[in-house]
Formats: C-alpha cells, structure tokens, sequence
C-alpha cells in the first residue's frame, strides 16, 4: 500500500515522518519562518536607499555658515551678506518696536482718565492703546531698519569696507528719506538721530 502511494507521487517521493519534502530532485531541509525574519537573517539596515552606496556618495558643501569676509565686517555679531542684514536686522527691530509700543500703550491707557470708573473700560482702553502704539512703532522701526541695512550693504559694497563711517552715512540717508515729506529742518534732526544711533551701534559692535 504505501509503495503504491510512493509511486502514484507525480514528483518524487515524500517522507511526511521526517519532515523532508522532495520536489523534482530539489530537498528544503530548513525552511524559512517569520522568526527567522525578525531575528536577524535578514539586516533591516540594507533596505536603506542609501545602504549600497558606500563611499560613492558625495557630499553637498554648502556655504550657509560661511561670513561674510569684507574688511571690517568681522564684529560681535557674525554676518553671512547683505541678505543676512536686512533679514534679521528688519525683523529685530520690529519685534523690538511692538515689545516698546506694547509697553507705551499699557502705561498710555492705564493713566488715560475714564468717564466711569469700570474695568472692563479700563482693559479695553489699554488694548486700544496697545494695538496704536505696537502697530506705529513697531511699523517705523522696521521700515528704517529695512531702508538703513539696504543703504548700509550698497555702501559697503561700493566702498569695499565696513566701517563706523558707513553706518554714519547710511543711519543719515535712512533719517533724511524718512521725514523727506515733513520738511528740510524734520528730516535733517531725523539724519542726525539715526546716523548718531548708527554709528553707537557700529561702535558697540565692534568693540565687544
């Protein structure tokens, strides 16, 4: 009986006793399991895109850490390039101007005498105040931080330097154009402000 089922097999024979499967002369001993799988026959890490590559892969330089190398721009505070300027100077003094025309706007309203006396009068006095003081500010500080840092960068660019001078020069173009429409004497007090700040900020600057 059982030659007869070894010889009805259409592929060879099979020896369900011991576990060994014969197929067309082909003998699997050990297959392979889920355990085998996830235990380490196979290395995760050769899924990797990158895992053939070796050493074929080439790196990217990438000059966003490099300074700018003008003469004379090497101060306290590193700057990449003109972009690097009008970035993070315009931004600066903008948040700058809200934090003190917040703070104008609390003291303005705080003090600012009501009709009747009521709190909720009184906090909707400070946030209109607030919201009128930030918003001018902090508008104004970032338009001439804008104007002096594109100013400043053209000089320097033409000069070859940077310099306290430079600043000086740009911080009174920035004053003269912003009060341009108030008058000869408005803009001429406005150039003498922002230059005399410009070239503090320049001294400090270099100078720590």
């Amino acid at each position: 009986m059982a030659s007869k089922e070894s010889q009805d097999s259409p592929s060879g024979s099979q020896d369900y006793a011991g576990h060994q499967f014969s197929l067309d002369g082909t003998s699997v001993d050990s297959p392979v399991t889920a355990n085998d799988l996830l235990l380490g026959a196979y290395d995760p890490t050769r899924l990797h895109p990158l895992a053939q590559l070796g050493d074929q892969l080439d790196y990217l330089v990438l000059d966003d850490d490099k300074v700018s190398d003008l003469p004379g721009a090497g101060t306290a505070i590193p700057s990449r390039g003109w972009s690097d300027d009008l970035c993070y100077g315009t931004g600066t003094m903008y948040l700058g101007g809200l934090a003190v025309g917040g703070i104008w706007g609390v003291n303005e309203g705080a003090r600012r005498p009501l009709a009747v006396s009521n709190a909720r009068l009184r906090i909707n006095s400070i946030l209109n105040s607030v919201t009128r003081r930030g918003t001018f500010i902090g508008n104004s500080a970032g338009v001439l931080a804008l104007v002096y840092n594109g100013v400043n960068s053209s000089i320097d660019s033409f000069r070859g330097k940077h310099d306290t001078a430079g600043s000086m020069a740009a911080g009174a173009l920035t004053g003269a154009l912003y009060k341009a429409t108030a008058g000869v004497k408005p803009a001429f007090v406005a150039a003498t402000l922002i230059s005399g700040l410009a070239g503090i900020w320049s001294y400090v600057k270099k100078s720590v």
